[in-house]
């Protein structure tokens, strides 16, 4: 009887250890044939959203003029509930609103609005809804200067600026090197080119921001 037990015992023994060893190889096995998990490459180029400084890093796409104007509502927003429902600071905060296709002329102060309204007007394919026309100054400037002084940045589509650049070469008989040159000297606030709009509401993506996607 005491043979049998001491048998019964080596058996449950040797068991319990092979489904152990069966187990650790599985892991193993597994292990060696489980795809790295994927890192986005890194590009000097987006490297300027990472030094926005914050805890929570969010990134405001606008598209069309309707959408310029709900951006800067929505970064408002951003900062008056953060305060006031979480206790943070502006600076707790980094958000950035990308202008890109028919809104990337709200990057723009009113020098360039009062020198080329019209050219931005029929490349928006908008009027003022106050005045229904073309307006002469940027009407979210003022909003966006007091939001700058909060934290908030823009990104700036270059390729839409590339193309603002030849209408209003084409339309003025300026040189479009001047052109350019005075347009990039004369956006509101913190702004950076980017090589294109939709390309850095990937990258920003990429490196941790949440996106508020706006039509």
């Amino acid at each position: 009887m005491k043979h049998e037990n001491s048998g019964r015992r080596s058996f449950m023994t040797g068991l319990g250890a092979a489904v152990a060893a069966g187990a650790a190889g599985s892991g193993v096995a597994q292990a060696q044939t489980s795809p790295a998990r994927f890192a986005a490459a890194r590009h000097t180029q987006d490297d300027w959203l990472v030094h926005v400084p914050g805890k929570h890093r969010i990134l405001i796409d606008a598209v069309t003029p309707k959408g310029a104007g709900e951006a800067v509502l929505y970064a408002n927003n951003l900062y008056v509930t953060n305060k006031s429902a979480y206790q943070l600071e502006d600076e707790d905060l980094a958000i950035v609103i990308v202008m890109r296709h028919f809104a990337t002329p709200f990057a723009f102060n009113d020098a360039m609005w009062a020198k080329y309204g019209k050219v931005f007007s029929r490349r928006m394919e908008w009027v003022d809804p106050t005045t229904k026309e073309a307006p002469t100054t940027n009407i979210h400037g003022r909003r966006l200067t007091a939001l700058f002084a909060q934290g908030l940045q823009l990104a700036v589509c270059n390729r839409t600026t590339r193309a603002l650049v030849n209408l209003i070469a084409q339309q003025t008989d300026a040189k479009p090197e001047d052109v350019r040159k005075e347009l990039t000297s004369n956006t509101l606030g913190p702004s950076h080119f980017v090589p294109a709009g939709v390309v850095a509401v990937t990258r920003a993506q990429e490196r941790g921001y949440a996106n508020i996607s706006i039509g």
